[in-house]
């Protein structure tokens, strides 16, 4: 990544806002692909981002991003451009909706599919840089259990993860939970049902899906509640905006609205946990100095 040097202006800045309040993580996956992940993140980080909170919305989908796409945006640069070194973070970031800070990435490009381990620290280091405000940042990972997945949910202070009543989504969704359980430490975990068809189908999944790792995993599960199907949330997508804004009546934009009124009352952990971790520098309410190296 390209070395970065701040401005005077611009490090003082850093140094306040690394000792005010916390950001707040929250990484949406979903172990399969086709649940519906990029959407609720969009329309997540929308929905707090009307609300007037500072939000920031990190596409990590990286190899087959499509964050921009879905909101209609159009973006200069993007990670792969980061990682390049052809730019910072900062000339990446596009305004969306309600002042959504975007951060896209790359759609095609094998190499942001194939990051190191030290890449994708790059990346989340990265971010402790930033000279932005930022409240809450969002991230949209990848689907399946690649290295990026579990690396940037572990980064995160709340894993949310999205499911179908299918079977391919519920045995993906527990085989996500057992791993970043197992292999990585993370023990709390948001369930959203997506795309539910009836009235209590939302509860039961997430029932079915607690059953069984209440039986073989020590994880603590929480339901974050159901997003219905509904046909203006595809009239959204196809015309590239948000479905809490194009469609606020909605009945999916009203869930979405819902879980972003939840997502707002989660809870930030105080002070880091001893692992890579977004924003590390706002936990702890460490300045820095006038001079940063993003690596």
């Amino acid at each position: 990544m390209r070395e970065t040097r701040l401005s005077p202006a611009h490090a003082e800045t850093l140094a306040e806002l690394n000792a005010s309040r916390p950001v707040k993580v929250i990484a949406v996956t979903g172990g399969k692909g086709g649940v519906g992940k990029t959407t609720v993140s969009a329309n997540l980080a929308v929905s707090i981002a009307a609300q007037g909170r500072d939000v920031m919305l990190l596409d990590a989908d990286l190899g087959l991003a499509n964050v921009d796409v879905v909101l209609g945006l159009h973006t200069r640069f993007h990670l792969g451009h980061v990682i390049k070194g052809e730019c910072c973070l900062e000339d990446a970031i596009v305004t969306g909706p309600h002042g959504l800070q975007i951060v896209p990435a790359a759609s095609g490009m094998k190499h942001m599919v194939n990051l190191s381990e030290a890449e994708q620290a790059g990346i989340i280091r990265a971010f402790s840089d930033l000279y932005h405000r930022v409240e809450v940042l969002v991230v949209d990972t990848a689907a399946g259990l690649h290295d990026s997945v579990t690396t940037f949910s572990q980064a995160a202070h709340h894993v949310l993860v999205v499911v179908c009543d299918e079977p391919a989504s519920i045995t993906d969704a527990y085989a996500l939970i057992k791993v970043l359980s197992r292999e990585h430490g993370v023990q709390r975990f948001q369930i959203l049902a997506n795309q539910t068809r009836r009235s209590g189908e939302g509860p039961d999944l997430f029932q079915k899906i607690a059953r069984v790792c209440d039986r073989f995993l020590n994880v603590a599960l929480e339901f974050a509640g159901s997003v219905p199907f509904d046909d203006y949330l595809r009239r959204a997508v196809q015309r590239q905006t948000a479905v809490v804004d194009a469609y606020p009546a909605s009945i999916s934009s009203i869930a979405l609205k819902n879980l972003a009124l939840k997502a707002d009352k989660w809870s930030v952990p105080q002070g880091a946990r001893g692992h890579l971790e977004f924003f590390v520098e706002r936990m702890v309410g460490a300045g820095i100095g006038s001079s940063t190296i993003l690596q």
